[in-house]
């Protein structure tokens, strides 16, 4: 349990940078996320916004990996990121392939696992009742 603390820290601190760059510095989120795609301060701030949230979630559920609603809000809040970019590049074509393979990492990658089965499994034995 101590790897997935340490992961969800490390994944909610480098979502602060991306906080920072959606209010403060949208060129670098239009480079680094949707390259392919003009970028407003408003879309900036709302990227920046919902980061902000998710961030906080990686760190609740680092330090609470016992409270099964959270975990859950958490795992789902990976998914719903995934569903976000892959529709931003296969539906949208607002992303660049190796932008999307980054931020891909992420979101599939909850626990360290590129499975959604062994994800659920891991809940499962995390939280037997």
């Amino acid at each position: 349990m101590k790897a997935l603390s340490l992961w969800l820290m490390l994944v909610g601190s480098l979502r602060l940078a991306s906080v920072w760059f959606g209010f403060f510095n949208i060129w670098a989120l239009r480079v680094a996320v949707f390259s392919q795609s003009p970028m407003t301060e408003v879309h900036g701030r709302t990227f920046g916004v919902w980061t902000l949230l998710t961030c906080t979630l990686c760190f609740l559920c680092a330090f609470n990996l016992d409270n099964k609603p959270l975990y859950l809000a958490t795992f789902l809040s990976f998914v719903y990121a995934l569903g976000h970019f892959l529709t931003e590049y296969l539906v949208y074509r607002t992303m660049a392939i190796t932008n999307l393979s980054t931020v891909t990492f992420f979101a599939v990658a909850f626990r360290g696992r590129t499975k959604l089965g062994e994800a659920v499994k891991d809940f499962k034995i995390l939280h037997k009742t």
